[in-house]
């Protein structure tokens, strides 16, 4: 069964730090891009950040770029979005999605090019 499970969420201060965790079973996360959204309820959903397993290139949207590091471990078939200097404005549901098998390159930050979707973890930063 392919299943991508979302951990890691909760309550951190402005300031913190929160990393995530996506874990696949079903399939493997070699050459893949797997990424990084979020949504605000009422507003469209936010490519954050993806990884190409295979390259190992990464790409940031502009309101994370310094402060999300996105990784992805193979072995334990699994990625990771650590969060830094957080702020309000990253509360959000952060979804964790795998596009289907890929030769590498670049990633994009794009849901119409991601296959599976876990359910989401929400993270609120506040204090």
């Amino acid at each position: 069964q392919v299943q991508l499970v979302e951990s890691g969420g909760g309550l951190v201060q402005p300031g913190g730090s929160m990393r995530l965790s996506c874990a696949a079973s079903g399939f493997g996360l070699d050459y893949r891009a797997i990424g990084w959204f979020r949504q605000v309820p009422g507003k469209e959903r936010e490519g954050i950040s993806c990884i190409d397993s295979s390259s190992g290139k990464t790409d940031y949207a502009d309101s994370v770029t310094g402060r999300f590091t996105i990784s992805v471990d193979i072995a334990n078939n699994s990625a990771y979005l650590q969060m830094s200097s957080l702020k309000p404005e990253d509360t959000a549901i952060y979804y964790c999605a795998v596009s289907g098998p890929r030769l590498g390159g670049r990633c994009v930050r794009n849901s119409a090019n991601m296959n599976y979707w876990g359910k989401g973890t929400e993270v609120t930063v506040s204090s």
